[in-house]
């Protein structure tokens, strides 16, 4: 990344802890777990996102993963800190939750404009 996130970027493994094959690059349906409350979140349901991926971040800040989806290892799905925000998937194709977290950022954006 850029440097305002701590962590690694490292390839998906082709097998889960178990042994089962996993598709690399992952593309497809996976549940999002929020893991703290975050303004982004406000009104957002927990639900499925659409990933298109072959890389994740390794080592994150806890802090700093906001929500994740499992795909053989923990997968950071939505970061922040500050006013810096992330998606790991496409919200603009992972249906009711990615719309509603696409409105939430307009939303998070505009007070931000209008509170400068």
């Amino acid at each position: 990344g850029l440097g305002p996130l701590k962590g690694r970027v490292v390839l998906l493994k082709d097998r889960d802890q178990d042994g089962q094959r996993l598709k690399v690059p992952h593309m497809g349906w996976n549940e999002l777990t929020f893991h703290q409350p975050a303004p982004l979140f406000d009104g957002v349901p927990e639900g499925f996102a659409y990933f298109v991926h072959s890389y994740y971040v390794s080592d994150m800040n806890p802090d700093e993963q906001l929500a994740s989806a499992d795909y053989g290892v923990q997968v950071p799905a939505v970061v922040g800190k500050g006013n810096v925000l992330g998606a790991q998937f496409h919200p603009e194709k992972s249906s009711t939750t990615g719309m509603a977290l696409l409105k939430q950022f307009i939303q998070l954006a505009n007070e931000q404009r209008v509170n400068k």
